[in-house]
């Protein structure tokens, strides 16, 4: 039995005090928010915020993806520390759509991709679990009115750590950002899930990150085989590297975790193909390259792989505009969990209650946030977005607040890659199997009650709705 199972069992202040052994904060002692990246300059710490800039983090300041008071159980980290560190790949003999011209051969060129990895970690005494990440504010070059923007904020994690095998190998799960996005856009997700057992590696999708995004047809084409490749990448580091993967990944029971246009991949990947219509695109498929991804196709069959065991797709695009049908969502046949704010008018809305309705060979979990637009499972906006109000919009969720639904994704997450992926789902069908599915309708306070949302503070679920759908 993996570690994170039984660790699970836990009450919410029991692993905040395994949190305590592993290097992090008890509650209660925990300073300000420290805006690293901040625009502004220095204020009071009196008035509750530290000094701008990446210099003096303290491991008992405020984090992305750090426990509110009202978190639900388990959101909060496990018994393992968390290590990190940056990996650069090539997928050699990729086709170059950004080259390529109708009616000529589609040129190849070797596609680089830069992943971000976090792993349980065995710390050295007074090693510390505080790291930052890069990223940019953008949309890709040549848009004034969101001018490509570097900047740094904080994570919780020790970077180069030596991996901790004392549990291992352990589950694997491929994290495919948005469109623009980056690879840490999901850290306060990515960095929790390895304290409680598992390997996590994150994608910075060439031509579609926040600095460097440029052609939507390339990141419909990319994105499922970017995750396929790093899969095989992956899995050959922990079989047959002498790197610090090395014996860390069991790769035969992978998850992939999308947002918006890595839900896209994740489908996709996982075996929803695609329709006529998008592959006979000349604009989304020129070339036709998008029938690498038909359904029953001999390319679409060595693409989809079996070690992939589930998937959580959060406000996957893009539906409503035929990307798929009922026939070819019949592909999709592992578990799946939809997580989608009702007021998302980018994914949209519509389009993810499409998938839901009709992924019928899954089974299916579909948790709702009333209120909640697209952004559901980002970070918080950094600092440095509060000057343009598009990339602060391009972060916020104005009526949640993304601590809230950090914490609440990380507890559900953790559910459902544990029912899936661990050995004891029994531990963790409790959470998601809820009597009173529409949270306004549960108990505000009343554990003892049969339909309260197990695991939630009182008056902590309010404003959600988490459904079950049994694969047909």
């Amino acid at each position: 039995m993996i570690r994170h199972v039984t660790t699970l069992l836990l009450s919410a202040a029991a692993l905040v005090l395994l949190g305590q052994g592993a290097g992090l904060p008890l509650v209660g002692t925990a300073q300000a928010l420290h805006e690293c990246g901040a625009r502004h300059g220095a204020r009071d710490v009196d008035q509750g915020t530290r000094a701008g800039g990446c210099k003096n983090l303290d491991e008992r300041d405020v984090f992305y993806g750090d426990p509110r008071p009202d978190a639900p159980e388990l959101a909060y980290r496990g018994p393992y520390a968390t290590g990190v560190r940056t990996v650069e790949v090539v997928n050699p003999g990729q086709i170059d759509l950004v080259n390529y011209a109708p009616g000529e051969p589609a040129p190849l060129y070797d596609r680089p991709l830069t992943l971000e990895v976090w792993y349980p970690a065995d710390l050295k005494p007074g090693e510390k679990q505080i790291t930052t990440y890069d990223d940019h504010l953008g949309t890709g070059p040549g848009v004034p009115d969101r001018p490509v923007t570097p900047f740094t904020f904080p994570g919780r994690a020790a970077r180069g750590a030596a991996p901790d095998l004392s549990g291992g190998p352990y589950p694997l799960v491929i994290v495919s950002h948005g469109y623009p996005g980056s690879r840490v856009l999901l850290s306060n997700l990515s960095e929790n899930l390895p304290s409680k057992g598992y390997v996590v590696v994150a994608i910075d999708h060439t031509e579609s990150t926040h600095a460097d995004k440029v052609s939507f047809a390339g990141t419909l084409l990319n994105r499922a085989a970017d995750i396929r490749f790093v899969l095989d990448a992956v899995a050959d580091m922990s079989h047959f590297g002498g790197g610090f993967l090395a014996g860390m990944v069991d790769d035969e029971r992978t998850a992939l975790i999308g947002f918006s246009m890595g839900g896209y991949g994740a489908l996709v990947a996982a075996g929803a193909g695609l329709t006529e219509f998008m592959i006979g695109s000349p604009f989304l498929s020129p070339g036709g390259f998008l029938a690498r991804y038909r359904p029953g196709s001999e390319a679409y069959q060595e693409l989809l792989d079996d070690r992939i065991k589930a998937i959580v797709a959060f406000a996957p695009c893009c539906a409503t505009f035929n990307f798929w049908d009922p026939a070819t969502l019949q592909g999709l046949t592992v578990p799946s969990f939809f997580i989608v704010g009702d007021q998302d008018r980018t994914a949209p809305f519509a389009g993810v209650e499409f998938l839901v309705e009709n992924t019928v060979k899954s089974d299916r979990y579909y948790l709702k946030y009333q209120g909640a637009i697209h952004e559901v499972p980002v970070n918080p906006a950094p600092p440095i977005s509060e000057a343009n109000y598009a990339e602060w919009l391009h972060y916020q969720e104005p009526g949640w607040g993304n601590r809230k639904l950090n914490n609440v994704n990380q507890h559900f997450v953790t559910a459902f890659l544990g029912l899936h992926l661990g050995d004891d789902p029994g531990v963790y069908e409790p959470f998601l199997n809820l009597l009173e599915p529409v949270s306004n309708d549960s108990p505000r306070t009343g554990r003892d009650d049969p339909r309260y949302w197990k695991g939630f503070t009182e008056y902590g679920a309010i404003g959600m709705e988490l459904r079950h759908f049994p694969a047909e």
